[in-house]
């Protein structure tokens, strides 16, 4: 067995390996005229039940045969131009090239006698990302495995920098729109229910500052401590970015942390034109980033980013076996003294290949491809007498929810959106996401592929009619 360990002895056989699986992975895209076979559950399940995992192939070609039957041929591929689904983007070479360099290598990255460059590769990262957002000096960070454990630091950081033992006391702001995080770090971190304030929207979707006013102060007067707002940069389901310079203002007034979570909308840092679209993040005392969101990573690539970089403190704990206070006092840098996690991937090296291959305009011309074709969507969805579209986008998001013409129940419209967002996916013809929007049933393109056209949205569309015409109609007949 020991054939299978990577080592020096066995290089060889790692470079063959691998190099099949390269092989069948870009055959695969080569040859996928999809997103999706439209699989269903019942029909997969079996095919890895049958798998006994007790009785080992022996051979990597043998495995991946096996794999085609149980993964790849029916894996949902975001590089397919017709996948408008979720905030999966398609990902740039240098990126997978850093992938399977961390992978082989293995370099964990919570103490510097595991990683060495890796750590300061790390911190260079971090360090052009505070450099982007403008947090000045003291600014420092950690790369997360996504936004969710990104945003409970924050509200960590956040819950201890409020100097309050009386949790019960402690209150959070966001937009109705945020993202879930926010309510499930809030339980997490012992606050209860009630803790997080959800603030309503104006027509473009964004937080309405008027009413965060109003709720910070009723917060003071009830004796309340305003623990942390938390601004979003990019909204999951409509891409809509809270007015930083407001919500800055507001939380310089009432003393509260402000967080921006800007896992989408972290695209925009590196576009020379939609930069603007961030003016006020330079102001908040911690951020969010998501590079395996709008810069193209492969997931997980995220980071957090605070102000003081002093902060992070409240996430170190020192353990003599690792990283031991002495190490402090000697300046070893131990990126686990800033982390939640103890033993960490290297994912910051995908967006180092990245940016060394591409550079940052590279990546930033690319996402403001795609915020362009939201555009160019929305302006055909708007002239398209059976869609109800939302709102304008920001960014490249579009929801919206087809309306027959001789159909007047919302609900029976509810079920035909329903019904064709379904028999699309099971087509495999194209996947696309949904969401409700004021208790409705809407559907969702989010864009994050340069190479959809306005011509494969318009498709989509005709696809989508033609699944919830298919539903009314049998409806009708039933009836």
């Amino acid at each position: 067995m020991r054939s299978h360990l990577l080592n020096d002895a066995t290089a060889e056989s790692y470079r063959r390996s691998v190099t099949e699986g390269v092989e069948r992975v870009a055959a695969k895209l080569a040859s996928t005229h999809r997103p999706f076979t439209g699989v269903t559950p019942a029909e997969l399940a079996p095919v890895i039940d049958a798998v006994d995992l007790d009785r080992p192939l022996g051979d990597a070609s043998a495995a991946l045969d096996e794999l085609e039957d149980v993964y790849l041929r029916d894996a949902v591929y975001f590089h397919h131009p017709r996948y408008l689904g979720h905030l999966n983007c398609p990902v740039v070479i240098p990126a997978v090239l850093g992938e399977a360099v961390l992978s082989a290598v293995n370099s964990s990255l919570d103490t510097w006698d595991q990683s060495a460059g890796g750590t300061l590769i790390e911190r260079k990262l971090i360090d052009w990302t505070t450099g982007r957002i403008g947090l000045g000096p003291a600014a420092d960070g950690v790369f997360t495995s996504g936004g969710t454990q990104s945003n409970l630091q924050a509200m960590l950081l956040a819950r201890e920098e409020a100097k309050t033992e009386d949790l019960a006391k402690l209150r959070i702001f966001s937009s109705e729109c945020s993202h879930f995080s926010v309510q499930k770090s809030a339980t997490l971190l012992g606050l209860g229910a009630d803790a997080v304030i959800s603030i309503p929207v104006d027509r473009n979707k964004r937080m309405q500052s008027v009413v965060l006013a109003a709720e910070l102060e009723a917060c003071r007067a009830e004796g309340l401590v305003p623990m942390a707002i938390v601004a979003t940069a990019g909204t999951t389901d409509f891409g809509s970015i809270d007015p930083l310079p407001e919500v800055a203002a507001l939380a310089d007034e009432y003393g509260a942390w402000m967080h921006v979570d800007a896992a989408y909308g972290c695209g925009l840092l590196a576009s020379r034109t939609r930069r603007h679209l961030l003016d006020g993040i330079e102001r908040a005392d911690s951020v969010t980033v998501d590079y395996h969101k709008s810069f193209f990573q492969p997931v997980s690539s995220s980071a957090l980013l605070v102000r003081d970089g002093a902060t992070l403190r409240h996430a170190t704990y020192h353990a003599d076996y690792l990283n031991p206070l002495r190490t402090v006092a000697e300046q070893i840098p131990n990126q686990v003294d800033k982390s939640l996690q103890t033993t960490r991937r290297f994912d910051a090296l995908k967006l180092w290949m990245t940016l060394r291959v591409m550079g940052a305009d590279g990546v930033g011309e690319l996402f403001d491809e795609v915020c362009d074709l939201a555009r160019e969507g929305h302006a055909l969805l708007a002239a398209d007498p059976r869609y109800d579209v939302v709102v304008e986008p920001q960014l490249s998001t579009l929801v919206y929810r087809y309306v027959p013409e001789a159909v007047t129940s919302p609900a029976e419209i509810d079920r035909a959106n329903l019904y064709a967002r379904k028999a699309l996916f099971a087509s495999g013809e194209a996947v696309v996401a949904g969401t409700k929007v004021d208790g409705r049933q809407y559907l969702k393109f989010t864009l994050l592929n340069p190479e959809t056209t306005a011509a494969d949205i318009a498709a989509v569309l005709d696809l989508i009619a033609g699944h919830a015409e298919q539903y009314l109609g049998e409806t009708l007949v039933h009836a």
